[in-house]
């Protein structure tokens, strides 16, 4: 698994653990129950960090990538096989 896609799906991860902490503390909040919220308020702030962290790690990773000049040596992915 390449780094790149394991950054990606960090990300994808941590949006979704966002996006549910953000439904819980609006949840508690229209109950005004606002400890509650205010705790899940910060659990999606800090999923929704970690993954801008993840995309930003995985968009240097692809430029990186794409920034490689391609060789003939590097064009090849192994021996060649024969047409049987």
């Amino acid at each position: 698994m390449s780094n790149t896609w394991e950054h990606y799906h960090h990300a994808a991860r941590h949006h979704e653990e966002a996006a549910y902490h953000h439904k819980e503390a609006v949840k508690y909040d229209q109950a005004e129950e606002h400890e509650k919220a205010a705790h899940h308020a910060y659990l999606a702030h800090g999923h929704s960090q970690d993954a801008v962290h993840h995309e930003t790690e995985a968009a240097k990773l692809h430029a990186e990538e794409c920034a490689r000049p391609v060789t003939p040596a590097s064009a090849q992915s192994g021996p060649k096989k024969s047409a049987a």
